[in-house]
């Protein structure tokens, strides 16, 4: 008679023990929304096809883009502000070996909610 090495070999588990286990294997089922799904739906909303709702996006973001560069704010009143903060320079660790590393100074893009954002995420 021969065995099954243990790895391989099947185990009876209770019905509980099986619902406990389905419970901490269960993730947060998390939402995302990526460039396709917002093009879709500004497509919709605008009544627009989805080839110049890529458009607006693309020209919307490229606008942006192009005034942080340049050192701007861009403010959109109830929806927010987008902006470049300064990150000084400073040291950090390498996790792996212990050795200490320079992180040279930076820019940052930041985003602040303003206050219809706010209340619309909030059920508000």
């Amino acid at each position: 008679m021969t065995h099954a090495p243990p790895a391989l070999a099947t185990t009876r588990v209770s019905r509980g023990a099986q619902e406990q286990q389905r419970a901490c294997t269960t993730q947060v089922r998390r939402f995302e929304m990526n460039k396709g799904d917002l093009v879709s739906a500004v497509a919709e909303k605008a009544s627009l096809t989805k080839v110049q709702a890529t458009e607006a996006i693309d020209a919307a973001i490229d606008a942006i883009t192009s005034a942080l560069k340049s050192g701007e704010e861009v403010k959109l009143v109830g929806f927010g502000t987008f902006g470049v903060a300064d990150r000084a320079a400073g040291t950090a660790r390498n996790p792996r070996t212990g050795e200490t590393i320079k992180v040279p100074a930076s820019k940052t893009p930041k985003f602040k909610a303003g206050a219809g954002l706010k209340e619309a995420v909030n059920g508000k």
